[in-house]
């Protein structure tokens, strides 16, 4: 396994949205060396999520632990999850902090569908369906995002709570304890 390079904001590959993968490709040996890559990146990283346009590839793919504590203290085992289709399910909306492998070390507030239901592939090519409330749809809405070119901060209501990360901890976590 090996350690992708994270693209940052401003590379063009973050803005593009990518193509989605046949059934058959995805036991090929490189998209399976490709989820693999994936997780270790991003548990390199302590990410919670990671995209493929994120490493520089065009595909319809993220990994995520979706059970894993905001906190990023606690990781479940990772899924990959392709070719996502989010149903949004009731009206609420969340505002809440977010961040971002490729916007290092930034966070801001970012309304989000508090409930989805997600359909796609899973690694073995199988056909999923997941509910998912809260972080865990937080993490999905966000990593689905970057499959449409979509980042972080285009979703923000208002840029007044982006913050570095420093000052988030310093100002803004004590809310959370």
């Amino acid at each position: 396994m090996s350690i992708l390079k994270v693209a940052r904001m401003g590379h063009p590959v973050l803005r593009v949205p990518v193509r989605p993968l046949d059934r058959a490709e995805i036991a090929s040996t490189t998209i399976q060396q490709l989820i693999d890559d994936m997780i270790e990146t991003m548990e390199e990283y302590r990410g919670v999520g990671l995209a493929a346009p994120q490493v520089h590839e065009g595909v319809r793919l993220f990994v995520a632990s979706l059970d894993a504590e905001e906190s990023g203290d606690t990781r479940s085992e990772p899924v990959a999850i392709i070719n996502p289709e989010i149903i949004v399910v009731g009206r609420e909306m969340v505002e809440d902090w977010e961040g971002c492998l490729s916007i290092p070390e930034v966070r801001g507030r970012v309304p989000r569908a508090k409930e989805i239901k997600v359909r796609a592939f899973d690694r073995q090519g199988e056909r999923v369906e997941l509910s998912a409330l809260d972080f865990p749809a937080r993490v999905i809405q966000h990593e689905t995002d970057h499959l449409d070119g979509i980042l972080f901060f285009d979703r923000m209501r208002s840029l007044a709570s982006l913050t570095f990360l420093e000052e988030y901890r310093r100002f803004w976590t004590k809310d959370k304890d």
